[in-house]
């Protein structure tokens, strides 16, 4: 038995996910309007009222547990859900609402004993899996670049709250930035430069930056979220340039060409789910976690972050 925790609109794709792959499961839900709404698309039934109120009841503890609860809520979710004996769970990204929170949410897991996975499921694009097996058949990475430039005019009108705002960087940008290390590697050396500010948010409104993985593979990033600009990665081997941007996508670019073009692949699974979504709950219910972010990981890379984000000065 697993539990998804969350009626929201990211639940109703998972739930699409551990129906197709003949999971059995119980929702839980926190607001009614969200919790009906979810029984209405789906046809499930809902436990609402929250977390607290089902636990009271003693239910059965679930082998794993999905968490997909807003932002502001992962942290004492996936608490409460340790507290009562539940150890594995996929806890949507980025595992709290800042830094401070990741890393409590982490000691406290550490000492029950939790096996807490980060659902960073652009890890599972399609896109980021052909590009992984054309470069692992006989090429390497030499080089890498990403940009993780956020639209801040179109984020004042999405009604967030001030703790998520003031954390942006971490609650979005964080995405794109792991897929990069995620598919690079792990930086070694790294040189930061942040500047300007945005009102809402708590660190930097431009990033700038280099440095060197553990694999020997040279990087630099650029955000400027006070211009334009979007999310990419591109990827550099003896071959050529791979390109993901949109993410979605694949091209490449060939060595001593200024052409560049799309890689097709078979990209039916995204299309037929939220993508990225069913192969992350395929390899969390299986208990591969072969690809997934473990907790231990995402603390580790807190420090990385602070350097990008300029959070340390």
């Amino acid at each position: 038995m697993l539990w998804l925790v969350g009626s929201g609109s990211i639940a109703i794709e998972y739930a699409k996910v551990l129906n197709s792959l003949s999971i059995e499961f119980i929702v839980i839900g926190r607001g009614k309007s969200s919790s009906q709404l979810f029984s209405k698309l789906t046809g499930i039934k809902v436990n609402a009222g929250g977390v607290s109120i089902f636990l009271d009841k003693n239910p059965p503890i679930p082998s794993k547990a999905i968490v997909c609860v807003n932002i502001e809520e992962l942290k004492s979710v996936a608490e409460q859900l340790l507290d009562f004996g539940v150890k594995d769970i996929l806890l949507e990204k980025p595992g709290g609402a800042n830094f401070n929170e990741i890393k409590d949410l982490y000691n406290y897991s550490k000492n029950l004993n939790g096996n807490i996975k980060i659902a960073y499921n652009r890890r599972y694009y399609s896109s980021v899996a052909k590009l992984k097996e054309l470069i692992s058949n006989d090429d390497k990475i030499i080089s890498f670049n990403f940009e993780f430039t956020e639209w801040t005019d179109s984020i004042d009108k999405l009604g967030k709250s001030e703790k998520v705002l003031k954390n942006w960087f971490m609650a979005n940008s964080s995405h794109v930035i792991d897929l990069a290390f995620f598919i690079c590697g792990l930086p070694d050396k790294m040189t930061c430069y942040t500047s300007d500010n945005i009102t809402w948010h708590k660190s930097k409104a431009i990033f700038c930056g280099a440095g060197i993985t553990k694999q020997k593979s040279f990087f630099n990033y650029s955000a400027n979220w006070l211009s334009a600009g979007r999310w990419s990665i591109e990827i550099l081997t003896l071959k050529g340039k791979y390109i993901l941007c949109p993410l979605e996508k694949l091209f490449f670019q060939k060595r001593g060409s200024i052409e560049s073009y799309e890689i097709n692949f078979d990209s039916s699974i995204d299309q037929k789910y939220k993508a990225g979504f069913y192969f992350q709950t395929k390899e969390f219910v299986n208990g591969s976690n072969k690809n997934l972010l473990s907790l231990s990981q995402q603390n580790f890379m807190i420090d990385i972050y602070k350097k990008i984000s300029g959070f340390n000065n």
